[in-house]
Parts: C-alpha cells; sequence; structure tokens
C-alpha cells in the first residue's frame, strides 16, 4: 500500500483534533493501555494478534455503557481524505461502545485506510451486499452548535483516538 493515504489520514486526523497512535501488533498492548481510563468497554477485535485486556468489558450492560469512559471498537476502514473511520454494526454492540463513553479508540488497519469517500461508498456498497448492512462514518468527536456554542460530546464521546496497526 502507498504511504500515501496514511499520511493523508494522519493529517486530517491533526487537523480534527483526533490523536492518531501507529503501532503494532506486537506493541499494541502497552499502546493500548496507555489509552484506558476505566471503565472500559470494548467489543472483540478481528485483527491477528491482538486482543483487548481482561478489564476491558467485552459484554457491557446497559449500566455498564453508561458508566464507561472508554469504549474501543474495531473501525472496518478510514477515509484518509476526511479523517473518518467507518465502524460496522454488528451482534457484538459495535455503535453503543462507539457512542456511549467519552473516549472513543477506534482500532483501525493501515491496509484498510481507503484514499477518499469515493472509494469509502464503494467498499460499503460492497458490505452491505455481502451482509454487512449498517455502518458509522464518524468524523472525529461528537459535537453540536445547534443552542449556541460549540458543545462537544453531546450525541457522542468528547474524545476520540484512532489506533492504526501498522501490520495489521
Amino acid at each position: 500500500m502507498s504511504a500515501e493515504p496514511i499520511t493523508t489520514f494522519e493529517s486530517s486526523l491533526d487537523e480534527i483534533g483526533v490523536d492518531l497512535v501507529r503501532t503494532t501488533a506486537d506493541r499494541f498492548e502497552s499502546a493500548l493501555a496507555a489509552l484506558l481510563d476505566p471503565p472500559a468497554i470494548g467489543v472483540p477485535l478481528p485483527f491477528a494478534d491482538v486482543s483487548l485486556p481482561d478489564e476491558v468489558e467485552t459484554d457491557p450492560t446497559v449500566a455498564d455503557l453508561e458508566a464507561a469512559e472508554t469504549g474501543v471498537t474495531a473501525a472496518g476502514y478510514g477515509i484518509a481524505d476526511y479523517g473518518s473511520v467507518v465502524i460496522q454494526g454488528g451482534a457484538d454492540g459495535e455503535e453503543p461502545v462507539s457512542l456511549y463513553a467519552d473516549h472513543h479508540v477506534a482500532v483501525v488497519a493501515a491496509s484498510d485506510v481507503l484514499p477518499d469517500m469515493d472509494a469509502a461508498f464503494d467498499r460499503l456498497a460492497e458490505d452491505i451486499r455481502g451482509g454487512t448492512g449498517q455502518a458509522i462514518v464518524a468524523t472525529g468527536p461528537s459535537a453540536t452548535a445547534d443552542m449556541g456554542a460549540l458543545v462537544k460530546g453531546a450525541h457522542g464521546p468528547m474524545d476520540v483516538t484512532v489506533v492504526l496497526l501498522e501490520d495489521a
């Protein structure tokens, strides 16, 4: 894969105030540990040789969701020119884990960073035809200015960090 989408992704994330942590599978555990504020919730990650630590609740109750400070999900892919991540819905509860916690940590494989929205729509169409019928395209922290001043975290996380798995 060309380094260009990754460089663009990194720049786009920086522009929207999202931290990027680059790591490999063998250093993932220590990279993630530095990002976790308990209580933490998450969903199982689909990457080889990568898993969540025991302190991350992977079968959260409604009370766990409401209390969570950190939510960890996999991102099916990233969109370089917007700094967006695509969280695909499923039975594991990816949507609530990505939306309830104050800090969302999205884990994406470097090979799944797409250059632009056209490529993302093509991939999303393939996924929908293949049975993955829902997804959230998230770009940075939740924010609204509906009532005047900008408020972060009104409809989702106040902070977002993307963990880029370089060897996944």
